[in-house]
């Protein structure tokens, strides 16, 4: 939840708090940010036609410097083209601290988790051994009128990760 979650003003963001709180260092790399074609299962889930441009922020999420994700999140250009999301600079607060600031709150999401093997690109990145799988996990993020406002493609080593969820039943 603190990852979907908009942060108080002046907090950082989710994933440095909770690397901080285990006495750890967390940050991010970014390797781009800007507009750009999406990909076409991302064009489908952010209901964009094929070949539609969306704003795109790609990331090395680093554990105390080590790679332990990668992560790529997707904005309908609608909503994102010309602010901070599309810089490259880090986001005060997470970028659905930003998107609430700009009248997008997320109030559903929906996660799909697969495992597979890694391309040349992740392998380098992650810093992997070889044959070692990852884990991709695919979240779209809606607003209250069931508008898709963020896609996000994460992909990390399946050996190095536990993925934990709360469910609030009623």
């Amino acid at each position: 939840m603190p990852y979907l979650t908009p942060r108080a003003a002046g907090d950082t963001d989710a994933w440095t708090e909770e690397a901080a709180e285990a006495g750890r260092r967390g940050s991010q790399r970014i390797l781009h940010a800007g507009e750009a074609e999406a990909p076409a299962a991302v064009a489908l889930t952010l209901g964009l036609a094929a070949g539609a441009t969306a704003v795109v922020r790609r990331r090395v999420i680093e554990l105390d410097g080590e790679p332990t994700e990668l992560t790529d999140s997707y904005f309908p250009a609608a909503i994102a083209a010309g602010t901070p999301l599309a810089l490259a600079g880090k986001i005060r607060g997470g970028a659905v601290t930003l998107l609430a600031a700009l009248g997008h709150i997320g109030v559903r999401a929906v996660e799909n988790v697969t495992a597979r093997m890694p391309s040349d690109e992740e392998v380098e990145r992650l810093r992997l051994g070889p044959g070692e799988p990852v884990l991709q996990l695919a979240r779209t993020t809606y607003d209250s009128a069931d508008r898709p406002i963020q896609a996000d493609v994460m992909v990390m080593p399946a050996g190095r990760q536990q993925l934990r969820y709360e469910i609030r039943i009623g």
